[in-house]
């Protein structure tokens, strides 16, 4: 029997976001280079295109192009009309509760970020801005949760993860579940959803009615990575920059599953912040764990890092093979030391206010084919500032793998040149060359063609 693929239908929250503005409803419908619809309709069809195997927000946009998205005041209460939207987000014509909480927590996100941090913290630095917007945008969307003990546990990983992996990541998510864990993940499918999975089961299990599923994204990669319906709360960064400081600052432990560049780009996010001297003493704990089976992927992403962050940098985190229940308890031992830091600190529990974020991994970078070029991939740099452009380089990877502007750039003008000293450059490689192997750099990994070339520096001294 061949099932409806689109739905047309009309919805309206359950709970907040009753009222707009005119002007709130304009700019969301405004077409123009400053409007909000493109964005609107962009993020919007990622929510309700949950559990897609579409990894490329060119390929998802291009299948549902026929989808619109219109909204109004009706009765006095916001109301959404969903043209063509794809049909696996509803239920006997009824959208998913979840997904229908996603397609307002998005309004939300954007509206605010689009028409009330204009100007946000006049006279702070603009390091200082960046992350008072961070905290204005988390609490705006009732993220802080003051009085609570440090429990909720950031997990990395891969959206194109295989099942041993996947399951893997579930037992993980039910070991932290039963300390009373909450879980905080990119959204998506894969390594993002596996620990939800797994700590709503043990959630249950401990009776625990309010357990915390936060999903933060961005624009530029949620159509990539539609959020999965576990999320009770969805959160939508300005960029990539942005939602990674929202990682580090609203979390307090991170666990690491094996993944693609993306992945890589989140490790040597939070090694670099981890690696500068103001954060020496700050306690964060840090996991890279798998099941058994995924060694050679450790070791490589082990073995990058001495290159080319040095042995210091192996210090800020422990490797776990195989062992969900170890984990748990290195994540929980580590949220008591946090606690306890935070108490003699007079730190608060619900954002990480005393972590030092250098400005290298705030400004949002632009991965064009010159700006990729010209990144400073050198040894002759502090370790946190080469964390910092390496960072950059595997972001510009994942914009050319799965975002729509960076496909673009790609189909356009060739493959990013990404140049740099012999010393940083063949480990970098070899990192790279294992994921492909590996199968680790899209979901349909049989199509994959590297929107990359490395160029050593023989020719550049």
């Amino acid at each position: 029997m061949m099932t409806e693929q689109y739905v047309t239908t009309s919805i309206t929250p359950l709970e907040s976001l009753n009222s707009l503005s005119p002007y709130e409803i304009d700019k969301l419908q405004d077409v123009s280079q400053g409007g909000l619809y493109r964005l609107f309709r962009q993020c919007s069809l990622a929510v309700l295109n949950s559990g897609s195997e579409l990894d490329s927000t060119k390929l998802v946009l291009d299948k549902f192009c026929n989808f619109d998205i219109k909204i109004s005041q009706k009765h006095r209460s916001v109301q959404l009309e969903l043209i063509n939207a794809p049909a696996a987000a509803f239920v006997n014509g009824e959208i998913i509760t979840g997904i229908r909480e996603q397609l307002f927590s998005v309004l939300r996100d954007l509206l605010y970020v689009g028409t009330e941090m204009d100007a946000c913290c006049p006279g702070a630095s603009e390091s200082e801005a960046t992350t008072n917007m961070v905290f204005h945008i988390l609490r705006h969307a009732d993220a802080i949760r003051p009085h609570i003990k440090p429990d909720l546990i950031v997990c990395w990983g891969g959206h194109s993860i295989g099942r041993t992996e996947y399951d893997y990541t579930k037992s993980v998510g039910y070991e932290m579940g039963l300390r009373g864990l909450n879980i905080c993940t990119g959204c998506g499918p894969g390594a993002m959803k596996g620990p939800m999975k797994g700590a709503t089961i043990s959630h249950a299990k401990q009776r625990i009615k309010d357990g915390r599923y936060v999903g933060i994204s961005e624009p530029g990669i949620i159509a990539a990575e539609s959020p999965n319906p576990i999320v009770n709360e969805l959160i939508i960064m300005p960029d990539i920059e942005k939602r990674l400081e929202a990682f580090v600052r609203l979390g307090h432990g991170i666990v690491v599953f094996p993944g693609g560049a993306g992945t890589a780009e989140e490790i040597l996010y939070i090694l670099g912040i981890l690696l500068h001297e103001q954060n020496h003493s700050l306690p964060y704990p840090l996991v890279l764990t798998g099941p058994a089976g995924s060694e050679e992927y450790f070791q490589t992403v082990d073995d990058f890092i001495r290159a080319t962050l040095g042995e210091e940098a192996t210090k800020r985190y422990q490797i776990i093979i195989d062992d969900p229940h170890d984990v748990a308890e290195v994540m929980r031992e580590g949220l008591e030391q946090v606690t306890r830091y935070r108490k003699a600190t007079s730190e608060s529990f619900h954002y990480n206010w005393q972590l030092h974020i250098p400005e290298g991994f705030q400004q949002p970078f632009d991965p064009t084919h010159e700006n990729m070029a010209g990144l400073k991939l050198l040894k002759d740099q502090s370790d946190f500032e080469l964390a910092a452009n390496l960072r950059q380089a595997l972001s510009g990877i994942v914009a050319g793998n799965v975002k729509e502007p960076g496909i673009r750039a790609i189909e356009e003008n060739g493959p990013f040149q990404i140049c740099g000293e012999k010393a940083i450059m063949e480990p970098l490689d070899q990192l790279l060359a294992s994921f492909v192997a590996q199968r680790r750099m899209k979901i349909n990994y049989q199509e994959y063609q590297p929107c990359y070339q490395l160029q050593p520096e023989a020719e550049l001294v």
